[in-house]
């Protein structure tokens, strides 16, 4: 009788339509505003959740859909914990895409930029990620940009934002330069264009002046931001440690420093090489020879059409001009000659290099292509630790090395000696190992005043400036009389021109010199006729601080409250792509330390946990029209609904992998929903019913889920938790089926957990859930169920009793047996002696309470 009851309430529990929810639940939300953080009197502890902002160049994707999933999984996980969560949205809406879009159309980028603005934003608002709305943003507005130019002008006061010429990395298509972290294998990360060099005078941000404690302070985020970006940041840096060591030049007054990571081989210096674009080999070769002088001119024209990866490329024949000049060893006085070459990079240490070839592959190819002297200076047979043996020398001075050993020829075998070992043919470093002889070299350098201890960075100053229109203009004007002259902070916002009237189209120089009411001012210091700064700032500028932007997003009087960065920030968890885990991440890390230093934050590192998500293929490949690979977001919201599609991505396998959509099935997380949801509609208990006396299996199963479900969120192991409620589903659904029926509270008490943990996955099933269970909205606010802890002891735990490895039997025992206890209920199992047989037991393996294995012979 019973189960005829359950059955008909399971077709009365009604059918599951996500397009009808959906309409149902959204009106809800907008009105109540559930996900408004910072509210006047709430004392919850407050918690700061961040996703990567988007770019406008379209609508929403699959990878949209992935990454702001997790982000929203995390900030409903943290809402249900008990905290105030600021989970706010905006977007990066400046940058060339938008301008370059434009362009291609015929349009105003601001239109092009906020029409897919709105475009995002109905997208966003169906996926129903529980963003703060009141704060939204746009990098576009100036009410925005005003602050970036307030930054740049308290950088400049400081000396942190300049401006100088130098050859810089400039793409040609894109007709603007860029920065270092731009620059992906010799080409243009925007437009895939090989990356060329270009003479021009920039501005720039003094990050070096920060590299020691941005590598430093990256201690901190140990354990908290995944282990390969923590070693893309520490490489990008590329921290070295060793010695700048000055060289006397013949014929010139001033001495040219040189780093190097070994001072010790000093001695095994043959000659000099400085970069073919550097002001130094200019210099050189105007008092060479008119031949001379010919060929660097012939060869610094080829050397400008190379990229840098050409140009370090191990595998390139050397190549370089003998420019006719010479070095002076400090150590020991030997005259070095002095080689141009491209293989030496001008913004490397100071754009010269000591050369060593017996211990350098690249010295030593060099070498051996113009027939240069190669002096061995480290005895890689010699061991390096243990007693220091007696160095037997030859009539001449020179180490005796027996004849067992292979001779330390690089010049003949082309291989360079690059092992440690102990040094020789150095002076007074013979004998010494390569720490202590590095150590002894810098004393002697000091005490001759020729050198000193010295670190080399790989990173390099910011390039801010760029070439195009859709960008915040620098707040510079220039003047014949006073020179750079910041805008008064007054007259903040220098606002963009209106673009129509204005060739955007690339073409070396800003399109903002050419709006002449705009661009021609009266300076600021003496009146006089000047001239606005023309570029416009790098897009990274925008999203180095947005973070702390959200704070005030409305506030006309400063860029944030330093007070609310206090209650808020850092952010606790950000959530975004690898691909930024060298440009934006160095970005904000840089400026955040700005901020802090100039006393407007008490802290150094803006992200305090970063979870990097995988990419979403199709078939093993990156999705693209041009695959005919591209599962469309808006298409699969239509066809399967935004819970479907949101549990399908955190189903899938850990937040850091690759999801391929040819091996999901949202149509199976739809069904697993439709489950979930018909069971709320067939609780009949109350409310307010006594959850004690309900089926004590079903109820350890909740709570043990209850219990287990923070630390998986707090892992990430968010499709392990998606797991574990298709278990509590399939649970509850055989209590409602099989007995004791849909009236048991455990099936309430089942049903109210599902539908609160479901909330971080699939909202809107769990609001309507919710409700059918007879609460009012919303559920993204009710606090998390405490388990029962005396649940959580399990009555029994199931032994595998196996014979030569194979199970021959199961028992269900007490968690708390003995290992003695457990090996004597084996033996006595039936199935266990059969499997034994006259068989002579040779060992027994427990594994209390869940193993034992009997091993036989005979």
């Amino acid at each position: 009788m019973a189960n005829e009851q359950d059955t008909a309430q399971h077709a009365d529990a009604g059918t599951y339509d996500f397009a009808e929810i959906e309409a149902k639940w959204l009106p809800v939300w907008d009105e109540l505003e559930p996900f408004r953080a910072g509210r006047p009197g709430d004392t919850r502890p407050r918690k700061y959740v961040l996703d990567m902002f988007p770019y406008p160049s379209g609508d929403l994707h699959m990878g949209h859909a992935e990454a702001f999933g997790f982000g929203d999984i995390s900030a409903r996980y943290w809402r249900h914990q008990g905290f105030d969560v600021l989970h706010p949205i905006g977007w990066d809406s400046f940058g060339l895409p938008a301008e370059n879009a434009a362009i291609k159309r015929g349009a105003d980028p601001r239109e092009w930029t906020y029409a897919n603005i709105e475009q995002q934003k109905r997208s966003f608002r169906r996926y129903a990620p529980s963003f703060d709305w009141s704060r939204e943003l746009h990098t576009s507005d100036p009410e925005y940009y005003k602050w970036n130019q307030w930054l740049f002008l308290k950088m400049y006061e400081k000396g942190i934002a300049y401006r100088k010429a130098g050859n810089v990395n400039w793409c040609p298509v894109d007709q603007t330069v860029l920065a270092n972290e731009q620059v992906v294998d010799g080409h243009c990360e925007r437009c895939g264009a090989v990356v060329t060099k270009k003479a021009l005078t920039q501005w720039y941000f003094r990050v070096t002046d920060y590299a020691d404690r941005l590598v430093d302070d990256l201690n901190q985020l140990e354990g908290k931001w995944p282990h390969k970006v923590l070693s893309m940041q520490r490489n990008w840096i590329g921290r070295s440690s060793g010695a700048d060591v000055e060289f006397e030049i013949e014929g010139r007054d001033e001495r040219v420093a040189v780093f190097t990571t070994r001072p010790d081989t000093l001695y095994g210096a043959t000659f000099m090489v400085v970069a073919a674009d550097s002001e130094l080999a200019a210099e050189l070769a105007d008092g060479a020879s008119e031949e001379v002088q010919r060929r660097f001119g012939d060869y610094l024209e080829s050397v400008r059409a190379e990229t840098d990866i050409e140009r370090l490329a191990t595998d390139k024949p050397k190549s370089g001009v003998f420019l006719e000049r010479y070095a002076v060893n400090p150590l020991n006085g030997e005259r070095l000659p002095i080689w141009a070459s491209d293989y030496v990079l001008a913004d490397y240490g100071h754009g010269a290099i000591m050369a060593v070839p017996a211990h350098d592959q690249r010295d030593l190819d060099f070498a051996r292509a113009f027939d240069l002297p190669v002096r061995v200076v480290v005895d890689t047979n010699q061991p390096v630790t243990g007693v220091i043996p007696v160095i037997p020398l030859d009539e001449d001075g020179n180490p005796y090395l027996p004849d067992d050993l292979p001779p330390l020829d690089p010049a003949s075998t082309g291989l360079a000696l690059t092992g440690d070992g102990r040094l020789i043919n150095s002076g007074p470093l013979d004998g010494l190992s390569k720490a202590k002889a590095i150590h002894r070299a810098v004393e002697v350098l000091a005490e001759r005043g020729t050198g000193r201890a010295a670190k080399n960075y790989r990173l390099r100053d910011w390039l801010i400036s760029r070439q195009r229109f859709w960008g915040t203009p620098i707040p510079i004007i220039h003047c014949a009389e006073c020179g750079e002259v910041p805008v008064p902070e007054q007259d903040l916002p220098v606002r963009l021109p209106e673009a129509a009237g204005l060739d955007l189209s690339p073409k070396g120089a800003s399109p903002l010199g050419a709006a002449e009411d705009w661009v021609n001012v009266a300076c600021p210091n003496c009146g006089g006729a000047a001239r606005r700064d023309s570029d416009t700032m790098d897009t990274f500028v925008d999203s180095s601080w947005y973070f702390l932007r959200y704070l005030n997003a409305t506030d006309d009087a400063r860029a944030f409250d330093p007070a609310e960065a206090e209650r808020w920030a850092p952010v606790d968890q950000y959530v975004g792509g690898v691909e930024h885990a060298i440009l934006h991440l160095m970005y904000a890390r840089f400026v955040t330390k700005v901020l802090f230093d100039l006393g407007y934050l008490g802290f150094t590192e803006p992200f305090t946990s970063l979870l990097n998500q995988g990419m979403v293929l199709m078939d093993g490949s990156k999705m693209s029209k041009s695959k005919g690979n591209l599962v469309e977001f808006a298409s699969e919201l239509n066809q399967h609904g935004t819970d479907a599609l949101r549990v399908t991505l955190a189903f899938a396998g850990p937040p850091e992998d690759d999801i391929d959509w040819a091996d999901v099935s949202p149509v199976g997380s739809a069904k697993f929903l439709a489950r979930a949801w018909r069971i709320s509609g067939e609780v009949t208990s109350s409310p307010d019913v006594e959850w004690k006396g309900g089926d004590p299996a079903l109820r350890r199963l909740t709570h043990r889920l209850l219990a287990d479900a923070p630390g998986l969120a707090e892992a990430y192991k968010f499709n392990v938790i998606v797991a574990r409620l298709m278990e509590l589903v399939n649970a509850t659904r055989k209590t409602i089926d099989q007995g004791p029926g849909a009236g048991d509270p455990a099936v309430r008490e089942a049903a109210e957990v599902t539908a609160m943990i479901l909330d971080l996955f699939a909202p809107y099933t769990a609001e309507d859930m919710w409700a059918r269970l007879g609460y009012e909205p919303t559920i993204a606010l009710v606090p998390w169920r405490k388990p029962d802890r005396a649940l959580l002891v399990e009555e029994s735990v199931t032994a595998i009793l196996q014979v030569d490895g194979k199970v021959r039997d199961r028992l269900e025992v007490s968690p708390r047996v003995s290992a003695e206890e457990l090996e004597r209920l084996a033996r006595e199992s039936a199935s266990v002696q059969r499997a034994i047989g006259d068989r002579e037991v040779v060992n027994v393996i427990v594994r209390a309470p869940k193993l034992v294995n009997i091993a036989t012979r005979g």
